[in-house]
């Protein structure tokens, strides 16, 4: 089995509609949203859900009333300041609680709970181009490296119980906890840049953490055409770096036009941005089943 992951240094870079893109020409792969805090591959795949499930992390502290003293040692020993004190019986801010357990272990009367906190949903659906995992923080919530590991895992599973030989997962940007968690045990990481100051600098934070991780990467560079001294630097960088380039896509609206179609720009047009994803794919595969056969 084969895992694509797709990754970019910062948001905008046109990772998703190129993950759409790849969905639509791969025809034999488990696709899998891993930017759980905002997702948006499910819009242009329209997935219909087969199976909902809640994500809980972590916990809160619930004060019961009935047992509760109030004698405040869960006040005075919350540094958070997550216990409600007054006239009444204590009460928990679940927005202040950090879930430290402190008011629950010394509670001397035993009067307070520690729930489990949902967090957000994951999904497993069906798209036009094969079955899909993704999910949704709820917001403010945290955790989502673990929402991601578990996004991956399900993918897996999937994969083997439909005898599937590929799972192309678009990833969240930057270089954060929830990337940290999707770079493991991936094959390939093609990450998508644009000729930009920013674009470039993103590129290389990165590209140096799937180095860190030791994950093989290439570079997809977007709207190339904009900026030929944006463009040429970051092909000086791949090359002092020998990070191979798999493609380069000139700047074009049908994106745009594709995305309210709700469409992958490879089956809404088929012009030269669309060869050129054609021969962007075939080379990501052909890099994929080298790595995963070395």
């Amino acid at each position: 089995m084969r895992e694509v992951l797709i990754l970019s240094g910062k948001g905008g870079t046109g990772k998703t509609s190129v993950t759409a893109a790849f969905a639509h020409l791969s025809c034999d792969a488990v696709l899998c949203d891993l930017d759980v805090d905002a997702p948006d591959l499910h819009l242009i795949l329209r997935p219909e859900i087969s199976e909902r499930n809640t994500f809980s992390s972590g916990g809160e502290a619930v004060i019961r009333e009935q047992r509760c003293t109030n004698c405040g040692t869960c006040g005075d020993l919350c540094r958070f300041g997550a216990v409600l004190t007054g006239d009444s019986h204590p009460r928990v801010d679940p927005i202040r609680c950090e879930g430290c357990k402190v008011c629950v272990h010394f509670c001397p009367e035993d009067a307070i709970d520690f729930v489990p906190r949902d967090c957000g949903e994951w999904s497993i659906g069906r798209t036009r181009f094969g079955p899909m995992v993704h999910a949704q923080l709820f917001p403010g919530e945290e955790n989502s490296g673990k929402l991601v590991a578990l996004l991956r895992q399900e993918a897996k599973q999937l994969a083997k119980s439909k005898e599937m030989s590929l799972i192309l997962s678009d990833g969240p940007p930057g270089i954060g906890c929830p990337v940290i968690s999707s770079v493991s045990g991936q094959d390939t990481a093609v990450l998508v840049t644009e000729p930009t100051p920013s674009g470039l600098h993103d590129l290389e934070r990165v590209a140096q953490l799937c180095r860190h991780f030791r994950l093989p990467a290439a570079v997809l560079i977007n709207k190339y055409d904009l900026n030929e001294r944006g463009t040429q630097r970051i092909r000086g960088y791949c090359k002092e770096n020998d990070i191979p380039v798999v493609g380069e896509l000139p700047y074009d609206p049908s994106f745009v036009d594709a995305m309210v179609a709700g469409q992958a720009l490879t089956e809404y047009a088929d012009g030269e941005t669309a060869g050129r994803l054609r021969d962007t794919w075939r080379r990501i595969q052909q890099l994929a089943s080298l790595r995963a056969a070395a």
